[in-house]
């Protein structure tokens, strides 16, 4: 019985054209392409860390994401981070490669709104931590648990 006043649409697409872009600007720079669809962002950075041993950084305020979709997400009391993105991909480049990656994706129609939300660092391997938008870190863990339910 919940209502929004906004119109809150599906992000799911077909990917192959921007992750071409991006394996043909960056080629082995590109070190991981991970689709957040089960247990959002958090869950694909946390099995990434934990299967590499490396630690991720994140940073909130890089973190593109639609006022409505906050919004849905504060009502209905759930981190966005863990949130299925069925239209979007997460890509680990080498570090000097960060710059060209972002402008080959942002050069596709589905990658306009992509940015660097974070980094791979020497510290807390197997872990994912976040600094918030007021300067605290935490700790970003798996998703315990189904979110939401599935529909497909």
């Amino acid at each position: 019985g919940l209502e929004f006043e906004t119109e809150l649409k599906s992000d799911s697409a077909a990917l192959h054209g921007v992750v071409e872009s991006l394996l043909d600007a960056c080629g082995r720079d590109v070190h991981v392409l991970r689709d957040p669809t089960r247990g959002g962002v958090a869950s694909a950075l946390n099995e990434i860390a934990g299967q590499a041993r490396i630690g991720v950084r994140l940073q909130e305020v890089d973190i593109p994401l639609d006022e409505q979709v906050r919004g849905a997400c504060e009502i209905l009391g759930f981190d966005p981070l863990y949130v299925a993105n069925e239209g979007k991909f997460l890509a680990i480049v080498a570090r000097d490669a960060a710059d060209r990656a972002l402008e080959a994706i942002r050069s596709h129609p589905l990658g306009q709104r992509a940015a660097i939300i974070g980094e791979v660092v020497d510290d807390h391997h197997g872990k994912v931590f976040m600094r918030s938008r007021i300067g605290g870190d935490r700790v970003v863990d798996m998703l315990s648990g189904e979110q939401l339910p599935r529909i497909c």
